[in-house]
C-alpha cells in the first residue's frame, strides 16, 4: 500500500466543550463527530503552552518552546531548526501549507516588530520547511477579518479573498488537492485556520453573520458561568458560529478527498493549539497588562479537541489517558512511517489505542508565557501550577525559582473554582506534585529548580 497522505487540520482557541462529541448539545459539531466515530476521539487532550506562536512552533518542530526560544508570540522559528515539513519532504512527501502560521516575525510584545511580516509576504527560509503550495499570512488577522482580507502564495505573491475567512481559507486548501490530484506523491497538508480566535483590533469573535440568532440557545460552559461569565455572554453565540464554520469546512475537505478518491488513504488529526476562558481568569496580578482569553494553566485554557481518523486510528475508539498535544509532530511523523525517536518530545499517540500504557504516569505538563512566567501538571484528579513572581512572562522564558499559584482538587471541584494550594488539608498533594513537576521541568528544560510556597505571596 502506498504512503498515506496526511492532513493536519487545526484551530486557533476552541475549547473542547464546543464539540458535540465531547458534551456540547448545540449541533456545532457533525463533521467532526462523524470523523471521531469512524476514528480515534482523545477525551483528555490537553495544549502543552496556551499562547498562538509557542504552540506554533511545538507543531512545526516537536520541541518544547523553551528549546526553540519560540516562548512568546513575535518570536521567529530558528531556520537551524528541523521541523516536520523537512522530514516529510526528504521521505518524498510534497507539503502545503494553508493559513495562520504566526512563527515569522521577530520583536518585542505589543510593539512593531523588527523582524515584521505580519503583513507581508513571508520568504521561503522562513516557512519552516513548506517548499510547496504556500497560501499563508504570519499574522492572519493582521491581514483579515472575518469577512475579507488575504494572504500570500509560494512565490510571495498576495491572493485576496472575500467571504468568510474560514470558508476562504479551505478554498486554498481544496486548490491544493484538485493540483495535486495527479501528482504520485503522497502529501501532508496543514490546514491553519485562526477561527474561533477573537479578531484583535475589533476586541470579538467574527462569527458567520447570523450566529447570534442561530445559537441564542446556548448553554454557558459551567466554569465560565460560576467566573461570571466574562464577555462569554455577549461573545459566545459568534464563537460558537466560528467554530460551526470551521466544521463546515472540515466536512468540505472530506468530501474532497472521497470525490479525488483518495479519503481511505488519508489520515486527519484534528485539533487546536489551546482553549479560551473568555477573560475569567488571569485577573490576579500576574497578567502583565494583557486582555486575556487564555495563557493559563486552568482547563479552559489547556484542554482541547483532538480527534484522528485513518490508518489504525479506526473503530469509534475513546481514549480516556491524559495527553498532550505536544506529541502530534511525532504521531504526524510516524503516521507516515518516520521515526524520529527522542529527538521530539512527546510520544505516538498511537500507543494508547489498545488502553492505558503501562508504567506510563497519566498526567501532562504545560508551560505558560506572556501572563506569567509559569509551570504546571495536569493529573486525573489535580491540576497543579507554579510561578515566578519576580519575572515578566513576556521578558523571559523560564526561571530557576518558581511559587506555588494554584491547586484544584479536580474530583470535588471540576470547575477550578476553589484553589486549595494554602490548605493544609492538601498539603501532602502539593508536596507530591511539586516533586512531579520539579521532574518535568528537569526533562523538559535540562535544568533544577527550586518550588517554594507561595502562600505568604499570594
Amino acid at each position: 500500500m502506498s504512503k498515506p497522505n496526511i492532513v493536519f487540520y487545526f484551530s486557533d482557541q476552541q475549547r473542547f466543550d464546543t464539540c458535540s462529541c465531547y458534551g456540547q448539545e448545540l449541533p456545532i459539531t457533525p463533521n467532526l463527530d462523524q470523523l471521531a466515530a469512524d476514528g480515534v476521539r482523545y477525551a483528555y487532550a490537553f495544549s502543552p503552552q496556551p499562547v498562538c506562536g509557542p504552540c506554533r512552533a511545538i507543531f512545526q518542530t516537536g520541541l518544547y518552546a523553551t528549546q526553540t526560544g519560540c516562548f512568546r508570540n513575535s518570536k521567529a522559528l530558528p531556520a537551524k531548526v528541523k521541523t516536520v515539513a523537512n522530514y516529510f519532504e526528504e521521505a518524498g512527501y510534497q507539503t502545503a501549507y494553508v493559513g495562520k502560521w504566526h512563527l515569522a516575525s521577530e520583536g518585542n510584545l505589543e510593539e512593531k516588530p523588527y523582524q515584521d511580516y505580519q503583513t507581508r509576504a513571508i520568504p521561503e527560509h522562513l516557512r519552516g520547511g513548506y517548499t510547496g503550495f504556500w497560501r499563508a499570512s504570519d499574522v492572519l488577522e493582521f491581514t483579515s477579518d472575518g469577512y475579507g482580507g488575504y494572504v500570500f502564495d509560494e512565490h510571495n505573491n498576495r491572493c485576496d479573498f472575500t467571504g468568510y475567512r474560514a470558508d476562504c481559507i479551505t478554498d486554498y486548501a481544496l486548490e491544493f488537492l484538485d493540483q495535486h490530484a495527479l501528482d504520485p506523491k503522497p502529501f501532508f497538508l496543514t490546514v491553519s485556520h485562526i477561527e474561533p480566535h477573537h479578531q484583535n483590533n475589533a476586541h470579538h469573535y467574527q462569527g458567520p453573520k447570523g450566529s447570534r440568532e442561530r445559537f441564542a440557545s446556548y448553554t454557558l460552559p459551567e466554569d465560565l458561568r460560576l467566573l461570571g461569565g466574562g464577555d462569554a455572554p455577549e461573545e459566545y453565540p459568534d464563537y460558537l458560529g466560528a467554530c460551526e464554520r470551521v466544521d463546515a469546512n472540515l466536512g468540505r475537505l472530506v468530501a474532497k478527498l472521497k470525490e479525488l478518491g483518495i479519503y481511505e488513504n488519508t489520515c486527519i488529526v484534528y485539533t487546536s493549539d489551546h482553549g479560551s476562558h473568555f477573560r475569567t481568569r488571569n485577573q490576579d496580578g500576574h497578567l502583565n497588562g494583557y486582555d486575556d482569553y487564555k495563557r493559563s494553566a486552568c482547563d479552559s485554557a489547556l484542554r482541547i479537541p483532538l480527534v484522528v481518523r485513518g490508518q489504525k486510528y479506526r473503530g469509534g475508539k475513546v481514549v480516556q489517558s491524559l495527553v498532550s498535544t505536544e506529541s502530534i509532530p511525532k504521531t504526524l511523523l510516524a503516521l507516515a512511517g518516520i521515526e524520529v525517536g527522542d529527538r521530539m518530545i512527546g510520544e505516538d499517540l498511537a500507543i494508547h489505542l489498545d488502553g492505558p500504557v503501562e508504567g506510563r504516569a497519566n498526567e501532562v505538563f504545560a508551560q505558560i508565557s506572556e501572563s506569567r512566567v509559569g509551570r504546571a501538571i495536569r493529573t486525573e484528579r489535580y491540576a497543579y501550577a507554579v510561578y515566578a513572581p519576580s519575572l515578566n512572562g513576556g521578558e523571559f522564558p523560564a526561571s530557576d525559582r518558581y511559587v506555588d499559584d494554584f491547586l484544584y482538587d479536580l474530583e470535588r471541584d471540576p470547575y477550578e473554582q476553589v484553589n486549595v494550594v494554602c490548605d493544609p488539608a492538601y498539603r501532602h498533594v502539593t508536596l507530591q506534585l511539586r516533586e512531579r513537576l520539579k521532574a518535568w521541568i528537569l526533562k523538559a528544560e535540562q535544568k533544577e529548580v527550586v518550588l517554594e510556597d507561595g502562600c505568604e505571596e499570594t
